[in-house]
């Protein structure tokens, strides 16, 4: 893993693989200009136009004084990880509840999965306030699990979170816990035996048309957007200010926040190796003719003994409506996918995933899948770049030793339930009002030199422990 973590990041790519949110892209906002050349000036500058750029811009907007605000885009808006994800508002908190305990303290761990759930509820909660249309579907979702030591894992972990928190088990500790009948019944797992299922609150929506209808009020609201406009280099004055090179022109700034998540070793030397890239993969599924005449009742995730699947079934009304969007099977390809780690190359696929992906549907439906859609089974698919660290927590904070050098990135492709408070919580600090945060961000997700000393190992929290032995 160390050759993979010391790969150069780059710049993101031209002309990547065209995701299934992004097709067609937004006809008033993916390549929006505010003028023909960068200002000369800024009060800050915010690198990336994905979720955490979009909110940490719109949570800027809410305080005037805080001055003029300039987003800059490599490519088209929401372009990265955002508008490549899978959909899901899921944070399967009970996966990593336990290692988080052990390692941090069980208030940490709590604060975590409370952060979980209520960035959730707060997204859908922004989406309806602001009437944005997105797809949102709010409900419970499914994980299925076919290895007997995840599914011994999940249930001490599950009894941990109801310990840890017995006045939240009707919110961020409620989970029902399904046999393996009782689960090829209800959720229709006809194919591969499974052991049992576990449900409980999530959602899904169109992360894209999210951020999309984000980044129009942002602009609406006097922030200035610049896409296909990737910023080249950052360099600190003499006099305090930052210096951002582009295509079109430098932007001085008293702030820069890098929301560039996988991409960010690329402007920030501290990040290389630090901040890992991986390349994840998703297909989209025209639906089986044995599937449900609605469609399937709510969203999935497929966990087995080294890795998983995520799945959202597109709900009536939205465009395609019930097909299968199914990512992951990382674990499937050479080496149980190492050389996607470090990869920022959006433009090509994985053909050992590809084909694991589109076998994913018949193997875990079985005859609930039935004969492939007339039009073939695969509608689309494509590769987004997700970035990790060595702990397993985002960075949100001052770059140490880079004062007004700001970031919130590293999101574990977990970012649908981290992003939008994270965003909160950097603008707190940028304000100077991090006492506020106290109550209920993890002090876990501070950058700080001492996390960015230690060496990054892979992904985390996916592989079954031996949880017995921890306290």
């Amino acid at each position: 893993m160390d050759s993979r973590a010391a790969v150069p990041v780059t710049l993101p790519r031209h002309n990547p693989t065209i995701a299934y949110w992004q097709d067609p892209p937004d006809p008033e906002i993916a390549d929006y200009l505010s003028s023909s050349q960068v200002p000369e000036i800024a009060d800050t500058v915010i690198i990336g136009s994905g979720i955490t750029g979009s909110f940490v811009a719109w949570n800027l907007l809410q305080s005037p004084d805080l001055g003029h605000i300039t987003m800059l885009e490599a490519r088209q808006a929401c372009s990265g990880a955002t508008g490549r994800n899978g959909g899901h508002t899921k944070a399967a908190s009970y996966r990593s509840f336990h290692d988080n305990a052990h390692s941090l303290g069980t208030d940490a761990a709590v604060k975590i999965a409370r952060l979980e759930y209520d960035n959730i509820k707060a997204v859908h909660a922004f989406a309806r306030k602001y009437n944005i249309d997105c797809d949102l579907y709010s409900g419970d979702t499914v994980d299925i699990i076919y290895d007997q030591a995840q599914w011994d894992n999940s249930v001490k972990s599950i009894g941990a979170m109801r310990k840890a928190m017995p006045e939240l088990l009707d919110t961020v500790a409620r989970y029902e816990i399904w046999g393996k009948e009782e689960a090829r019944e209800k959720f229709f797992v006809g194919g591969e035996e499974c052991v049992g299922a576990i449900t409980y609150e999530a959602g899904s929506l169109s992360a894209y048309k999210f951020v999309v209808g984000v980044l129009k009020m942002v602009v609406q609201r006097g922030g200035e957007l610049y896409t296909n406009t990737p910023a080249t280099k950052l360099e600190k004055g003499e006099d305090g200010m930052w210096s951002v090179q582009t295509p079109r022109g430098v932007v001085k700034a008293k702030r820069v926040v890098l929301a560039t998540n996988g991409y960010s070793g690329f402007l920030c030397e501290k990040f290389q190796g630090k901040i890992v890239p991986l390349r994840g993969q998703i297909t989209a599924h025209r639906p089986g003719k044995n599937q449900p005449v609605g469609g399937l009742p709510t969203t999935y995730s497929f966990i087995y003994k080294n890795g998983y699947e995520y799945m959202i079934p597109r709900p009536q009304g939205s465009k395609h409506a019930g097909d299968i969007v199914i990512g992951g099977g990382l674990v499937m390809a050479k080496d149980e996918g190492v050389e996607e780690f470090g990869a920022t190359d959006d433009t090509t696929i994985n053909q050992d995933i590809s084909k694991y992906l589109t076998e994913t549907t018949p193997r875990y439906f079985g005859s609930d899948w039935g004969d492939d859609h007339a039009d073939g089974r695969i509608r689309q698919q494509w590769t987004g770049i997700m970035g990790y660290s060595p702990d397993g927590f985002p960075f949100i904070g001052e770059v140490p030793g880079e004062k007004n050098l700001w970031t919130a990135a590293s999101f574990q492709g977990h970012g649908m339930v981290l992003c939008f408070l994270c965003a909160r919580a950097l603008v707190a600090i940028m304000g100077g009002e991090e006492e506020t945060l106290k109550a209920w961000f993890p002090d876990a997700f501070k950058v700080s030199e001492e996390r960015l000393k230690k060496k990054f190992a892979g992904r985390l929290h996916t592989k079954p422990l031996d949880i017995g032995t921890k306290p």
